[in-house]
């Protein structure tokens, strides 16, 4: 693999359904040593890129490097590190990007980001940016050839008044040079065509990427939807209610919802799809095996 990545943008030019994968960062050596176990089993799935999500307030900055700089050079991932605006002045958001760009990183995610643990409300610190619309501005003025994705809300941002308003704070981030979209988790195909459809009239003509997370577990999955203000379908609360306590069919019936969804997806259009799989490698393989099938 070159040291240089090459930009997404280059890839979505392809015109073919991208495939990706998220990671997070693990909290110490040891997850660390178990995330390579999970990216050597996941390099079977050749996915066209990975993103590397970065804590509250910076505060996995260094893991996030870290678990970026493996995932390039021991498997030879296109890597996407994300960004935040939280706990960062402009200052050490350009000292950041200049790392990235210096590692040889050409695609990151910017994001707002939530706020800090024990904390309800995003504050944007001293000299600071308040929306991920200026970050991608920051970005794209210290480095132009980076490649920025950003992310969209099918149903709405929890803290977005309206569907219109976070429709325009979308708009703005495609319009400082974002070059695509990933979505948050959804699990109604409808939900995201609409989406796709209300972008397009709002003059967002970005690829956007639709976010598909398998479900392991139903108290899990509730706690994120939860958080994040996304639906769980009563045909799917039902099948997994019915599956009780035995986690190898609740497992079996998220990658089953997970690869219907897929495969309509991909017949419908979309330009790919990325999977949240919590750093596991099981569900994101079978689902890999399906659709092969």
């Amino acid at each position: 693999m070159s040291l240089t990545d090459r930009p997404l943008s280059e890839l979505f030019a392809q015109r073919r359904p991208l495939r990706s994968i998220e990671f997070f960062p693990p909290k110490d050596d040891a997850g660390v040593e178990a995330l390579r176990k999970t990216a050597s089993a996941l390099k079977s799935m050749s996915p066209d890129f990975v993103s590397v999500t970065y804590g509250a307030g910076g505060s996995t900055r260094e893991r996030t490097a870290q678990v970026s700089a493996i995932l390039k050079a021991e498997f030879g991932f296109t890597v996407m590190p994300h960004l935040t605006c939280v706990g960062h002045s402009r200052t050490e958001l350009n000292e950041v990007a200049d790392r990235i760009h210096g590692d040889g990183f050409r695609n990151i995610m910017a994001l707002r980001g939530d706020p800090p643990k024990g904390t309800s409300e995003f504050t944007a610190p001293d000299d600071g940016l308040r929306y991920a619309n200026e970050l991608v501005a920051l970005l794209k003025a210290r480095h132009p050839d980076f490649c920025l994705g950003v992310g969209g809300y099918p149903e709405k941002h929890p803290e977005a008044p309206s569907p219109e308003s976070d429709l325009e704070a979308l708009k703005r981030k495609v319009d400082a040079g974002a070059a695509f979209v990933t979505t948050q988790l959804f699990f109604d195909n409808a939900t995201y065509y609409g989406f796709v459809e209300r972008c397009r009239k709002a003059g967002i003509s970005v690829p956007i990427i639709p976010g598909i997370m398998p479900v392991l577990s139903l108290k899990q999955i509730q706690r994120f939807t939860a958080m994040c203000g996304t639906a769980l379908p009563s045909a799917l609360v039902r099948r997994l209610e019915a599956a009780g306590d035995a986690p190898e069919i609740v497992e079996a019936i998220g990658i089953d919802w997970a690869l219907q969804q897929i495969r309509g997806l991909i017949e419908n259009g979309a330009p790919g799809y990325h999977l949240y799989i919590l750093n596991r490698a099981k569900s994101a393989l079978t689902l890999a095996a399906g659709l092969a099938a």
